[in-house]
């Protein structure tokens, strides 16, 4: 694993030296800020990791709640993975499941925020971070005039694989204004519950063009580790953290053992330095 920390920037960036092997920047929620996500914008790292996002008492509280009281349910179109929430990509530009993301989006957010009760949910304190220490702020994101939900609670069980794909927001919303003028698009994970061994995010630095991609996956959402060779990076996050990486760079998550494995999820577009971020799922 490469570390290296954000270089020095200001709000006009000027050129910079040749970059290195893109690594982790390390960070902690006092010292997070703009210029990390700018870093991970100039691809100068592939991650961000937040130590300690949320603290052991609360990971306990949420871990048991999600798995014992609210419950999971696979996606409509991975059903190897399960989730609470409903996540955007479910939809597959069908109307009626569109329809039914945007009327239960509000709904999904107030649940888990109130799952979370009395402490914060750690998606909210997540959003207000971003929009704190980013210059042009930091909003839910719309579409066709509607708010997104954000805040997907995902479980991987003991022994499955994440598959090797990467997330595009203008192929889950082709031909939408809103997801078609991003300059990057990052995933963020904030882990709940972690085994011991395995589970770890595995990053390529490669992109491989959707047409390309399209006939390697072969039906299926993405591609078997294998074959894209050894990861150029592999984090292993701890209870807690907050990871922010590169969602255009293709990733996979590596088994896990013994225990679920659960991360609350969002994406977040960046489009441009001096415009706002946003995040949904």
């Amino acid at each position: 694993m490469v570390e290296q920390a954000a270089r020095s920037t200001s709000l006009d960036p000027t050129p910079s030296p040749p970059r290195r092997q893109p690594g982790v920047l390390e960070t902690t929620l006092e010292s997070f800020d703009w210029k990390a996500i700018h870093a991970l914008s100039r691809e100068d790292v592939l991650v961000i990791r937040v130590k300690q996002f949320v603290s052991d008492e609360l990971c306990e509280i949420l871990s048991r709640k999600a798995e014992d009281e609210i419950g999971y349910k696979s996606y409509l179109n991975v059903p190897s993975v399960r989730r609470i929430g409903m996540a955007f990509y479910e939809t597959e530009g069908k109307a009626d499941i569109i329809r039914t993301y945007f009327e239960t989006a509000r709904q999904n957010i107030l649940a888990f925020r109130d799952a979370c009760a009395p402490y914060c949910s750690p998606i909210d304190t997540l959003r207000c971070t971003l929009d704190e220490i980013w210059p042009a702020g930091a909003n839910l994101q719309t579409l066709t005039g509607r708010k997104m939900f954000v805040g997907l609670s995902r479980m991987v069980r003991p022994g499955t694989t994440f598959l090797a794909h990467h997330d595009l927001f203008q192929e889950d919303a082709p031909g939408e204004p809103e997801a078609n003028d991003l300059k990057a698009q990052f995933g963020a994970n904030v882990y709940i519950k972690v085994p011991a061994e395995g589970g770890e995010l595995l990053m390529w630095q490669k992109e491989i063009p959707t047409p390309v991609f399209d006939r390697m996956r072969n039906g299926e959402y993405g591609l078997d580790i294998s074959v894209l060779g050894q990861p150029d990076l592999s984090v292993k996050p701890n209870r807690g953290d907050l990871l922010i990486f590169n969602s255009r760079k293709m990733h996979a998550v590596g088994p896990g053992k013994e225990i679920n494995r659960l991360a609350l999820a969002c994406f977040v577009a960046y489009r441009g330095i001096h415009k706002p971020l946003t995040f949904w799922s």
